[in-house]
Formats: C-alpha cells, structure tokens, sequence
C-alpha cells in the first residue's frame, strides 16, 4: 500500500470530503465556540447524527445515508434472490 497525498491548491482532487468539510466547518464548528473538549464533543455528536441519519445527500439521490444504505441492502437481497431462484430451475 502507498500513501497519495492531494497536490497542495488542489482540492478538487478529494471533493467529497472536501465538501463534507465545508459543510462541518460551515454548520458546526463556525457556529459554536469550544471551551472544552467535552463540549466540543457534546457538539459535535448530534450534528453527526443529523448529518449521517437525517440530512438529505443530494450525492445519495436525496436520500439519507440511512435510506441510501437499506436500499442497498434491499437491492442486494433481490439479487440474491433472483440467483437462488434461477439455480433451483436446474435440478
């Protein structure tokens, strides 16, 4: 394994956790001023929660991460489904 790091100025060439970080630093951490770390802790944690559970991803679809990954989960269950199924016809 080798470590790639992005070009310094070149953003763009980790965009998604680039905008992740816009959007954290926009909506959480611009937001509140930390005097501990367990008030940064306290914090943070829900907007994480909102973020991964309850926030649309236009990136998902408009779906949540949550929504996104039982669809995932569905899709793959009737796949497997449809592979069980078209074996059983070979007996």
């Amino acid at each position: 394994m080798q470590l790639s790091f992005i070009r310094p100025g070149k953003p763009n060439e980790n965009a998604h956790i680039e905008s992740f970080n816009g959007k954290f630093r926009d909506e959480c951490l611009n937001e509140h001023w930390f005097l501990t770390l367990q008030h940064a802790r306290g914090v943070i944690e829900p907007w994480r929660i909102e973020y991964n559970t309850e926030r649309e991803h236009s990136s998902l679809g408009k779906r949540t991460p949550q929504e996104y990954a039982q669809m995932l989960i569905q899709r793959s269950e009737k796949a497997v489904s449809l592979t069980a199924d078209s074996r059983s016809g070979r007996d």
